[in-house]
Formats: C-alpha cells, structure tokens, sequence
C-alpha cells in the first residue's frame, strides 16, 4: 500500500529547513492538519487547512475520514519524539504513514549547550504534571525539559530549590532555529526571567551538600514517606520493589497500597511504568498521593475498595504487591489476573499470614524467604540493634 498520510516536522526555519522531497510533499498536499503555528511556518501552500480537533482524541477519526485524499500532519521537530507521531502510530498501520523527522528541540538545545545528547536525560512535561521530572533531580545530571508554558521554568526552580539544587544552572531556550530565536539564563534559586510560552529548559543539577539524594533505585529513607507507621519499611521495600522487577513501560497493581511507598518507588525505577493503588482508608489515600507527588510519580491512580472486589475491569497488570489484606480469594483473583511472565509478590508479618503464604507456596512454587532486619538505636549511653518486625515474603513469576 502507498501511504496516504505524512507526517512532516517543521522547525521555527518553515519551509526553508524541509529537504526538496518533502517540502515537495507539503506543497502538493490537499489537506494540512496542525497547530496555528504550524499552519504559519507553511502559510504559502495552498491546502485546505485543519486545526486539531477538540478534544485531541477525535485526531484519529479526523484523519481517517481524509483517507485517499493527499494528507499532511504538521508537528514539531521530530514526530516520533514526544510528538503527536507516536499516538497515530498507534491508531493507523505503519505501511500507511510515511514520517519525515526534522531536528528535534532536544538536539537543537544540546548543540546550544554544547552538551552530548548521549550524557543527559530529555523528558517532557508538556500537557503533563510539571512533578514528574522531580524523580530526575540527582547530582551533576543535565536535563532537557520540553515544557508546558512560561510558567513551568519557575516551578522547576522551585522544586530544585527546595531540595537543595538551588545552584542547578538553568537556560531557557525559544524560537530555536528562527529570526527570533532567544535565550535565558540563571539560576534556580534565584531565577525570575520571564520567558516566552513555547520554549525548552536545559537544567544542569548542581547538589549542596545538604541536597536530598533520590536515586531511583529502590530503597528511598522511610522519613522520605508521609505515612502513619504501616509503611513497607526501607529495606523490605528495596527487596520487594528488586521481585517485583520494574521494567519499561509495565503496570503495577499495589493491594493495600496504604501510604503507596512499593508504587512510588516502582514508578520511579523504570520509565513510563504505571501503578494503580487499593486502598480503603481514605487518610493513608491522601498520604499516597502526597508522596506521589513529592517524589515525582504524580500519576500514580489511587483507588478507593478492597480486593478482590476493586479488581475487576483494572487493566492487566505485569506485577502485583500485596502488602495487606491477603486472603485465598485475593490471591486467586490477583494471579487470575496477572499476564504470563508477571511478578506477584506478597509479604506477611502476622502468623496467619504467614501460614497462608507458606500453604500457598506448597501450592503453586515460587520463592519463600523470611527477611529479618534490626537497626542501631541507643542503649543508654552505648548503642545496639533493635529488631524489626520480621517480614516473611512469597514471590513467583507466572509463566
């Protein structure tokens, strides 16, 4: 099949930065499709023209009822990098999409910042919550930032700030590539520029020694987590996280989320992983989403019940955490639900738990461990350890 729609990025250069093929195809086109300032950088072609619909999602459907006609969607920079390519790409078949990619924000702003695109993190926060790139603050890591509006440098400097990143370099850039390209430059404990709406953040993060460490790592300190008590202690925490085995793209379902420690630090360990939380008590709902937001996973999806009713209709997850209330039936529902190669993991203190979780591994295999954890604390004017609760912790993997 020839493809009938193409999918051209423009630069702030319009036309004049296309290759002769592809401005070719624009020019010949009978119907564009973009943003008004995509239909001002090709405003010489002659083509009916069509805004984004509204809301967004009616796209696919708009342009499916253009097919056989010659189509152009116009997007920014490169179409498949956070860019509107990929969300067609999902709705229409390869064979009839052809993708013309023009340099991307991000490799533009990197050649600004003489940085190499190999040694830094790009991430957007456009038409997204702003906290997700909290979870990216660490010591010495650049950052390229497609940003949401002239208010989101600000926020971002507030958020390094308050985690002792105050002297993160920060450079805002805009118009790359045109007549009216701009710069700006600061600090982010100090930074007040006022910086046009469309424009990409380059942040150097640069720690005091007082700075918070967040690795994204499993095992955050327990002080880092708003909760009441019943939290996943640290060091269970980084094993159950290490079985649950976070990976690209992959859903969790925490039952019993409580204070969602296990979703967040899930969250943060892989990109574009999910977390849907269980949890019946409304204050530790609120403490979840507190810390999610903290921590920078802020769409993490808290859901008010108990399973195994709460279960039915979720999307099927690659993992699942119970960290209470595990009964036979919730366990069948859970590994019901599981798709083949998933992780549940489930963790115990009480003996009645502890008799379940040993009877089901009699049942159905996996990995049964007791992790035993004590911690210095003061004995008068000396120092011993202090036991914790032991956890006892049955992980398998469905195949």
């Amino acid at each position: 099949m020839t493809p009938w729609l193409h999918i051209v990025g423009i630069g702030e250069d319009g036309l004049d930065g296309l290759t002769p093929a592809t401005r070719t195809i624009v020019e010949a086109a009978e119907i564009i499709i973009g943003g008004d300032r995509h239909h001002n950088l090709s405003a010489n072609v002659t083509a009916k023209r069509v805004a984004w619909p509204s809301p967004f999602d009616a796209l696919i459907e708009t342009l499916k009822s253009f097919k056989g006609k010659r189509v152009v969607v116009l997007a920014t920079g490169d179409p498949l990098w956070f860019s509107v390519g990929a969300r067609i790409g999902r709705a229409i078949p390869a064979n009839e999409i052809t993708y013309h990619p023009q340099l991307s924000a991000f490799q533009l702003a990197a050649a600004r910042m003489g940085w190499s695109m190999a040694d830094l993190e790009t991430l957007t926060v456009h038409g997204r919550p702003v906290e997700q790139m909290i979870a990216f603050i660490q010591p010495d890591v650049r950052l390229l930032i497609l940003t949401t509006g002239s208010d989101t440098p600000s926020q971002i400097a507030r958020f390094l700030s308050e985690r002792g990143y105050g002297q993160s370099r920060m450079t805002v850039l805009s118009s790359m590539g045109g007549a009216d390209e701009k710069r700006f430059d600061g600090i982010a404990e100090t930074w007040n520029q006022a910086v046009p709406a469309f424009n990409t953040l380059a942040v150097e993060c640069i720690a005091a020694p007082d700075a918070a460490l967040l690795p994204r790592v499993p095992g955050l300190a327990d002080e880092l987590f708003e909760s009441d008590g019943t939290m996943t202690k640290r060091e269970v925490r980084a094993v159950t996280v290490a079985k649950l085995m976070p990976m690209r793209g992959a859903l969790l379902w925490d039952v019993g989320c409580g204070s969602g420690s296990v979703a967040i630090e899930w969250m943060r360990a892989a990109r574009y992983t999910s977390a849907i939380g269980i949890e019946p008590r409304a204050d530790r709902r609120a403490m979840a989403a507190h810390n999610a937001l903290a921590l920078g996973v802020p769409k993490l999806e808290l859901l008010d019940g108990t399973a195994p009713d709460q279960l039915d209709g979720l999307a099927a997850p690659d993992a699942i955490f119970i960290g209470g209330g595990l009964t036979r039936d919730v366990f069948t529902a859970c590994w019901s639900a599981l798709r083949p190669l998933g992780r549940l993991v489930a963790n115990g203190v009480t003996l009645e738990t502890q008799a379940l979780l040993l009877a089901l591994h009699a049942e159905h295999g996996g990995e049964l461990v007791q992790i035993a954890v004590s911690r210095a604390t003061p004995v008068g004017t000396l120092t011993g350890m202090k036991p914790l609760m032991p956890v006892t912790q049955w992980s398998l993997i469905k195949r």
